[in-house]
């Protein structure tokens, strides 16, 4: 059987938020079609809820703690040739990297005789893991286009990743130019103050979606143009959720969960399951349609019996996520864990009890990400005091506060997660259950940073 093409469409901090999810206020006529023609995974979620770290689960099927890259690293988007003496030797290049003895998806896919190449920026590391023959500056249309062309020339079946970043802040700007979104149609989570500014932000946050959705559009387009729809594996999802309080950086629902559609080769069928997934399964569902053993160790699994509908298939039992605080394992900073089982979601940290969460600039900052959302906050902090509590336990170390060791939300009666059901006698067995969970996972994973769960 031939082996299928590969296009994987990563959108950057796009959470949940599309019009066939029916988010609000909100247009995205491409990913629209392409759910009527793939299986949408309504609970799908990364593992690492920042960029480099949500790659590189991706491109390993591991989790962070095992494959190496534990938060952000520097994007040389460029081959290995081409880095400089000075490049190699940054100390966040050489610190957070893939662990040599760990396979990626380029190595495995450049062994299985692919053309490969990926858009906008590589922002994982070390080069040499990441093998790609192009280096593709603009995800568009042509670009993709004149991509699968060459791989034709050359009789080799094609991988693309097609990133994305119009969905990263800074969002477009409608101060400076009219967005189509209208800050009066959107609706706020609860843990966002409902002020003009905000709606504003979350507005300018959709519409960066929607000139996102037309670059998708553009990826489609160019498989029709080339003849290779037919045989593509198609892969849509978001790298992790937007850089709201709750979001980014965070084991909350809006930082984890990702909009996910697959669509097999030859497969116009559209379904929608509710199956826990997770980002790490993504390695060995292509290596699956590729027909290549996947390494040893790998931490997820194929979702090929999902995508074909097969009675006996099933998904996760529960799904796990973590953050590693101030650098690389072993640490002195914060370390949180979670797991999910699709009704309660549990949160746990260790460190010192005074250890600092990393905040991203884009979190924060109005210049130059734009971010209208964390000083209008503040500003309201006395009319929306749960809001601005949400926002306290964002950024701990600017106002003083310590986290809970351990937090516990019921997702059917608080989605927005705001009560901590962690203390509450009615809900000890589920914390107990959760916690037993979250120790397995990190026995059979072999978390290192964890010491007190793992007793």
């Amino acid at each position: 059987m031939k082996q299928p093409n590969i296009l994987l469409i990563l959108t950057e901090d796009q959470g949940t938020q599309a019009g066939y999810l029916g988010t609000p206020g909100v247009q995205t006529p491409h990913m629209d079609a392409l759910a009527k023609t793939s299986v949408v995974f309504e609970r799908a979620f990364v593992v690492y809820p920042v960029c480099s770290a949500s790659k590189a689960a991706l491109y390993t099927g591991m989790y962070n703690h095992a494959n190496g890259i534990l938060n952000n690293t520097l994007n040389y988007h460029k081959p290995l040739a081409r880095l400089t003496e000075a490049e190699k030797n940054v100390p966040l290049y050489k610190r957070n990297r893939i662990k040599p003895e760990v396979m990626t998806l380029t190595e495995i896919l450049s062994a299985a005789g692919y053309w490969q190449g990926v858009t906008h920026k590589l922002h994982v590391a070390p080069a040499e893991k990441f093998p790609y023959d192009e280096f593709l500056l603009d995800p568009s249309q042509r670009a993709a286009t004149e991509f699968i062309k060459r791989a034709q020339e050359k009789q080799k079946p094609w991988f693309l990743l097609y990133n994305i970043p119009n969905s990263h802040r800074p969002y477009p700007d409608s101060d400076k130019k009219p967005i189509r979104v209208k800050p009066a149609d959107v609706k706020l989570p609860s843990y966002l103050p409902d002020t003009p500014e905000i709606r504003k932000d979350w507005a300018e946050y959709l519409a960066g979606i929607e000139e996102a959705d037309a670059r998708v559009g553009g990826a489609l387009a160019a498989l029709k143009e080339t003849g290779t729809e037919n045989n593509t594996l198609v892969i849509f999802l978001g790298d992790h959720g937007p850089s709201f309080q709750h979001g980014k950086m965070s084991l909350y629902d809006l930082g984890l969960r990702t909009p996910l559609l697959i669509r097999a080769p030859g497969s116009r069928k559209s379904t929608r399951t509710g199956a826990l997934v997770s980002t790490v399964d993504l390695l060995p569902t292509i290596l699956d349609y590729v027909g290549v053993t996947g390494p040893p160790g790998l931490h997820g699994k194929s979702l090929r019996s999902l995508l074909e509908g097969k009675r006996s298939a099933q998904g996760a039992k529960a799904v796990f996520a973590e953050i590693s605080h101030l650098g690389v394992l072993p640490n002195n900073g914060m370390q949180e864990r979670c797991v999910f089982d699709g009704r309660y979601r549990l949160i746990y940290r260790e460190g010192p009890p005074k250890a600092w969460r990393q905040v991203n600039a884009d979190s924060k900052d109005p210049k130059p990400w734009g971010n209208r959302s964390y000083n209008e906050t503040v500003r309201v902090k006395e009319q929306f005091p749960v809001a601005f509590r949400v926002l306290q336990e964002m950024d701990p170390q600017s106002f003083g506060i310590t986290l809970p060791t351990c937090e516990l939300y019921d997702t059917k009666t608080d989605p927005d997660e705001l009560t901590n059901l962690a203390e509450e006698p009615a809900q000890q067995d589920n914390r107990k259950r959760l916690m037993s969970l979250l120790k397995s996972w990190v026995r059979e994973t072999k978390d290192p940073a964890l010491k007190e769960v793992a007793l």
